[in-house]
């Protein structure tokens, strides 16, 4: 052999060696990964990594006989075949470990969770540093088992060696109120308090009057945290879908307001899914209040996920098997990143943006079929109000509500649904890989997750290309109730506007998610009519059960006998302990719409006559005020008694008459009487 054959020859046996390097490695991290992909395509995944196997081999072998017949043709194509599968393996693992990593990112089952606790001041204050707050108060939370109200509070005064006085309060808005007040200056919120209280009537502009100063983040472990199931997504599942109003696009360790609660149920040996919207202000026990105080739902989230997902089970009595918190500010990049989602809007909107600005930042939405962009899709979603004070009347001419809101946020979710079923591009997939990893995070395990790939392929197999609402059978839900007023005793001590579910509409819910569940024996529909002038109609579960009106709320004893709060007390259950004898009250400590469930006794001032005396009018007496009226010295003029309100005549009639319109304000100081004779339409918290 010449000396230059044994050059040839050893340089070939050096690529050989460097591309089947190439080649091995790559196929093995591909084959790697591929195994990650548990229950997703078994016999595909075995057969694909035993053949990619066996090619390696057989290019291999190849290789070197080529090399030693010195077919020099025959070997360069040979190398260049095994490049290809080498760097071909790397790119497909790659990019099926991205898909992994993001969806074990978005998987939390650790039970851990972040909180935050901020110290804020005024905006005016010009001190902007924790180091600049020496010999002044601080104001914490005395509830001992709050970590962001006291339990933070009390690591970072001993963490920075803070000597100074600390005053404690029972409520997070009684410390903002001092604040304001200037009773304060500083006083330590959760951070994410701008989105938790904002909403609130007089605390809308708190975002534009405070400011942070320091903000401490402690990571803690959940005694009784809901972590994965472990139950298979092949068996019928419950799955609790949140979103979340944060001011930061990163999900996790922040408070929030349950400003969207869909609760779905699967099952897919049937194929069938039910759906319920919750409104937000829902009036139900919260499962993690002290003695379960009932509240709007949506405050639950300021607990966390767990205090909202027991609250729901608890009122519903079904076990929410899994769930998943979106961020709004997600959803306008999910959306976006897919191109818009196609809806019909029934009519003009205008509703703020992301980060709830109006002004230039104001979302237009115009009637008819719209692909709307993730701003557009947000606000429909979003949107309950007209808000005429805020647009013209080409925007704000329709009627709307929190179911309305409900129904165009599923809307939303299913053209979403029918988006992720036709994304063919690899780039489409990486920026929604991005988008998920820091808006999405789920107490479903990663291989969970990826099981969902056999139910959805199951479900898609079934169908003639049709949309995800007919393929997935979904049957929605509503739950219906009525609105009053109910003063948070006990708790934020605010009258808030409620919605005060039936019992009975609630029970069909629930029984209609047993049902879908294989919990509960379904009904067997044995007859069915329709009428061919009218279009069928799908029934909504709920939406027109009515029953009962459950809540007892207490009376303005104001102006009436002691004996008739004596009375009522003792038909309540609720002791009546009198100052002043018998006569007329004429003040009590527990204000008028607290419910009588957070109610033990109540303490009422008596004395006096309805006879005018000395030319005063007081709040229990004046002789213009006509029959079913008090005189009220904060109005300054005469209102309604409680339990009575006026209707279309004028007249003061007891509160279910028909003629009523029953309208509220959310969120006033219970300090403030509610005044039924208001000209103004009062409004719901956004």
């Amino acid at each position: 052999m010449s000396k230059r054959v044994r050059k040839k020859s050893k340089l070939a046996a050096f690529l050989i060696f460097v591309f089947s390097v190439c080649m091995i490695g790559g196929s093995g991290y591909l084959i790697s990964k591929v195994l990650l992909l548990k229950n997703i395509e078994n016999t595909i995944r075995l057969v694909g990594s035993i053949s990619l196997c066996v090619i390696c081999l057989v290019l291999l072998l190849l290789s070197l006989r080529f090399r030693n017949k010195y077919k020099t043709g025959a070997l360069i194509f040979t190398l260049l075949l095994m490049l290809v599968i080498g760097s071909g393996s790397m790119f497909a693992g790659y990019n099926i470990n991205k898909v992994y990593d993001t969806l074990a990112s978005v998987s939390d089952t650790s039970g851990y969770k972040t909180y935050s606790s901020s110290l804020v001041t005024l905006n005016s204050n010009s001190v902007s540093s924790i180091d600049g707050i020496k010999d002044e108060t601080l104001g914490i939370l005395s509830d001992k088992e709050s970590i962001e109200g006291y339990e933070i509070p009390k690591e970072v005064i001993k963490k920075k060696n803070l000597d100074n006085d600390v005053k404690e309060y029972s409520t997070f808005i009684e410390m903002i109120d001092a604040l304001y007040k200037g009773e304060i200056n500083y006083i330590f919120l959760p951070t994410n308090y701008s989105v938790m209280f904002g909403n609130m009537d007089g605390y809308q502009d708190i975002k534009d009057k405070t400011k942070i100063i320091f903000t401490e983040k402690k990571k803690k472990k959940e005694k009784d945290s809901l972590s994965s199931t472990g139950k298979k997504v092949t068996e019928p599942f419950s799955i609790l879908i949140m979103g979340v109003d944060s001011e930061e696009e990163e999900i996790r360790g922040s408070s929030f307001n349950g400003d969207s609660l869909m609760l779905v149920t699967f099952n897919p040996k049937t194929l069938s899914s039910t759906i319920l919207s919750i409104p937000r202000d829902s009036y139900v026990p919260i499962a993690c209040f002290s003695g379960n105080r009932k509240n709007k739902i949506t405050h639950a989230a300021w607990k966390g996920e767990d205090c909202m997902i027991d609250t729901i089970h608890n009122f519903l009595d079904v076990d929410i098997d899994y769930y998943v918190k979106i961020n709004f500010k997600g959803v306008v990049k999910l959306v976006d990143t897919l191109g818009g989602v196609e809806v019909d809007v029934p009519y003009n909107l205008c509703e703020q943006n992301s980060s709830r600005q109006w002004g230039k930042n104001t979302v237009y939405i115009e009637e008819g079929h719209q692909v709307l962009n993730g701003e557009q899709a947000l606000a429909y979603s979003r949107n309950r109000h007209p808000n005429p004070e805020m647009c013209s009347s080409k925007w704000t001419n329709y009627n709307s509500s929190d179911f309305v809101r409900g129904l165009h946020q599923q809307e939303v979710v299913t053209a979403l649904l029918n988006k992720f079923k036709d994304i063919k591009d690899l780039d489409t997939v990486y920026k929604l890989l991005d988008t998920i990893s820091v808006s999405m995070v789920t107490n479903m395990s990663t291989d969970q997750i990826l099981s969902l790939y056999n139910v959805f392929k199951d479900a898609a197999s079934r169908s003639d290309g049709g949309s995800m609402d007919d393929i997935l059978g979904i049957q929605r839900l509503q739950l219906n109730g009525y609105d009053t007023r109910i003063v948070d005793y006990g708790g934020t001590n605010l009258s808030l506007y409620n919605y005060v579910l039936y019992d009975e509409s609630v029970k069909e819910v629930s029984d209609a998610m047993k049902e879908n569940l294989g919990i509960k024996k379904s009904k067997t529909i044995k007859s069915f009519s329709f009428d061919v002038n009218n279009p069928y109609e799908k029934e909504v579960i709920g939406a027109k059960t009515t029953g009962k009106e459950s809540v007892v709320l207490v009376p303005n004893f104001v102006g009436q006998l002691v004996s008739n709060a004596q009375s009522w007390g003792s038909k309540n259950g609720v002791s009546i302990v009198v100052n002043g004898g018998n006569g007329y009250v004429l003040s009590q400590n527990v204000p008028a719409g607290a419910n009588v469930e957070d109610v033990k006794s109540i303490t009422v001032n008596s004395g006096g006559s309805k006879t005018k005396t000395n030319d005063t009018k007081t709040d229990t007496e004046d002789t213009s005020c006509k029959t079913n009226e008090v005189y009220s010295k904060t109005y300054k003029k005469c209102v309604c008694m409680t339990g009575y309100e006026k209707n279309t005549s004028g007249k003061c009639v007891k509160e279910d008459d028909d003629s009523n319109i029953n309208t509220g304000d959310d969120n006033k100081k219970t300090d403030t009487p509610i005044d039924n004779n208001s000209d103004e339409d009062d409004k719901d918290e956004e």
